[in-house]
């Protein structure tokens, strides 16, 4: 308003603008929201969520990152904790569920001390703090193990599987998973790394879980090109071709006059020599099995079956470079570059029969740098979600070889840390204080949820574990939720990776940072619908500011 009255318009019409404490509460209850969806879901005693999105398809999960992603959030403070729960997976695979929960309870905290007026810069400083205070803590008491320590990967990988559907299997998985990791590790000059997308896992409805193989090599599913080739093929040499086993078009309009019936038969023949040379060419250099990434012309597949080789065509790009690790090979997209340290190795190159379909199965290579997971189970619905938890499995394996430090599970690690929080914040002065006392009563909202989904009194839970973690020996007491006590977790041989928690402390702590700083939101107006066609209705659209 000017002093004469006049109103003065700066946003657009139909924009809307929340300010100060309205705007800090709308956002802080929008990311409890989604904090609240994925806290039932935490740990061995969680419960899973169903998921219909607009077509109808079910998805049935309790991973945090796949039910937010899953769900069509519109809130944009909401929509940050969905990034979260997105890095995390990125970044260390587990732990998506933990991170939106921290970061959930660190608004909860604020919103206390924001009642107290106490400002939020003071308690995104005080929380920066105390996330870095809880991060040294976990560094200084957790266990440092040697990273291809078979046996300590094996307890971290099952303990990442205990809170998903395939719990009862996790003992047998875990040991899959550890040997396919293992396989693919690559030594560097300060440690191990390990690129999981060289382990491919390859899911088919039918049989159990129990069995789920290890294959070392890679899984097609495509079947042999011809009936007539060979089914099996041993000791293959296997040729990697990315050029098409036909005859290519030429790059511009190409005309042939073919006057009597004879041009036309030298013509094809031509064809017919330019395909079987290409076939010779394989065969002189002494390949058995050929994988053509383009198609492959069916006078080029009965030469190939007549050579008695084993030939499939259209595999993934994907797939023809994890068989090129897998076997050795090269990848050839020339025939006259083809040479015989071109071509791969496997024991064994055969097609099976899995439930309906026929795969080829390239097994037994010598020192296979991918390597294909064959999970089975009852549904679709239980491979899929098994695939999600293979990935989990997998990644804190990762985490470990790469990072070799682990701490106690159930828990115990965000307790520890909260104890630590707490004994540092007593040194501290002023308001910062209470903000590095909130975010130690905020750690402890991981073992509570885990206390509150095993079905324990949440109250009795926390006093206790407090008053273990003041004892001498009592930095890895948490919920063991199958018993509904608070236990050892080291005892019980529950581990994760610390990656893991350093991970979901700095992303929880930043997304709660940035939600606490925003003071004010400002929505533009939705754009009017266009008018309906002439003579029709009016104009359609819920009368907001217009973008035209």
């Amino acid at each position: 308003m000017t002093s004469t009255g006049q109103p003065v318009l700066i946003l657009r019409e139909g924009a809307s603008q929340n300010r100060g404490r309205e705007a800090q509460k709308n956002n802080i209850a929008a990311a409890k929201l989604i904090a609240e969806i994925v806290r039932t879901s935490l740990g061995p005693r969680g419960m899973d969520k169903m998921l219909v999105d607009s077509l109808g398809d079910v998805t049935i999960t309790n991973d945090g990152a796949t039910m937010l992603k899953e769900i069509d959030v519109q809130h944009p403070a909401a929509k940050m904790l969905v990034e979260v729960s997105k890095t995390t997976d990125n970044e260390v695979g587990d732990g998506t569920t933990s991170a939106v929960v921290l970061a959930g309870a660190l608004l909860e905290k604020a919103e206390e001390l924001l009642d107290k007026d106490v400002h939020p810069t003071v308690i995104v400083d005080g929380y920066s703090k105390a996330a870095k205070k809880a991060i040294e803590a976990l560094e200084d008491v957790a266990e440092k193990v040697a990273p291809n320590n078979r046996e300590w990967l094996v307890k971290v990988a099952r303990t990442s599987m205990q809170t998903k559907l395939v719990s009862r299997e996790a003992e047998e998985l875990g040991e899959l998973v550890v040997d396919a990791t293992l396989a693919v590790a690559e030594k560097t000059e300060n440690g191990y790394k390990v690129d999981i997308d060289n382990v491919k896992v390859e899911k088919k409805p039918g049989g159990s879980m129990k069995d789920t193989k290890l294959i070392q090599g890679i899984v097609l599913d495509k079947e042999v090109v011809h009936s007539g080739m060979p089914k099996r093929a041993e000791k293959a040499k296997i040729a990697l071709i990315s050029a098409p086993f036909e005859i290519e078009k030429t790059e511009f309009d190409a005309k042939l006059n073919i006057n009597d019936p004879s041009m036309m038969k030298k013509f094809l023949d031509e064809e017919t020599k330019m395909l079987k040379t290409m076939v010779d060419k394989v065969a002189e250099v002494g390949g058995t099995v050929v994988v053509c990434q383009k198609g492959m012309d069916d006078i080029a597949q009965h030469y190939l079956a007549k050579a008695g080789m084993l030939a499939v065509r259209r595999a993934k790009e994907s797939d023809m470079t994890k068989l090129a690790k897998a076997t050795g090979a090269r990848i050839v997209n020339n025939f006259a570059d083809l040479s015989p340290a071109d071509l791969g190795y496997a024991a064994l190159v055969e097609e099976r029969k899995i439930e309906e379909d026929r795969w080829v199965f390239i097994e037994g290579c010598k020192n296979p740098k991918a390597v294909t997971i064959l999970l089975r189970g009852g549904t679709q619905r239980i491979v899929d979600e098994g695939e999600r938890s293979l990935h989990d499995a997998l990644m804190v394996t990762k985490d470990v070889i790469e990072r070799p430090a682990i701490v106690a599970g159930g828990g115990a690690a965000e307790a520890e840390a909260a104890y630590q929080v707490l004994k540092w914040a007593e040194k501290l002065s002023g308001r910062e204080q209470l903000a590095a006392q909130k975010f130690a009563e905020a750690l402890e909202s991981i073992p509570i949820a885990l206390a509150l989904n095993a079905g324990m009194d949440p109250i009795d839970a926390q006093v206790d574990f407090r008053a273990k973690h003041a004892t001498e020996n009592g930095k890895w007491f948490g919920i063991e939720a199958v018993e509904g006590k608070v236990k050892d977790m080291y005892q019980r041989q529950i581990f994760e990776p610390l990656a893991v928690k350093v991970q979901v402390i700095r992303s929880a702590t930043e997304a709660a940072s940035m939600i606490l700083r925003i003071d004010d939101v400002i929505a533009a107006g939705k754009s009017k619908a266009p008018s309906g066609p002439p003579g029709g209705g009016g104009m359609g659209g819920d009368g907001g500011g217009d973008f035209d």
